[in-house]
């Protein structure tokens, strides 16, 4: 399984159509990619403006699918007048534990 992390510097006072974008539309069509796991938006508790996407894919051949499909190349250009700059990491999920 992979993970990427994608931190977003959203334009001041275009926080709530990030979210929203990413509510209504982004994260819906990611669901529906084969080799999904997850995806989760996260706020920078100080930094009202800062905000990272967690992305959980099967492999690194699905997530890649993700990005090069119509949906992707589709939301791309709406959700990037959003935002000033990102930054993705990628790690390959090694260990997991969840709560019982």
């Amino acid at each position: 399984m992979i993970e990427r992390h994608v931190t977003f510097n959203v334009i001041p006072g275009k926080e709530k159509d990030f979210e929203t974008v990413f509510k209504e539309e982004y994260s819906v069509a990611m669901s529906r990619q084969p080799g999904f796991v997850s995806v989760i938006l996260l706020k920078e508790h100080e930094k009202e403006a800062i905000y990272q996407m967690v992305i959980r894919f099967q492999s690194f051949e699905t997530a890649a699918a993700w990005r090069d499909s119509v949906e992707h190349k589709g939301l791309s250009p709406k959700i990037k007048t959003l935002y000033s700059e990102s930054n993705v990491q990628v790690y390959e999920v090694i260990a997991q534990k969840k709560a019982s």
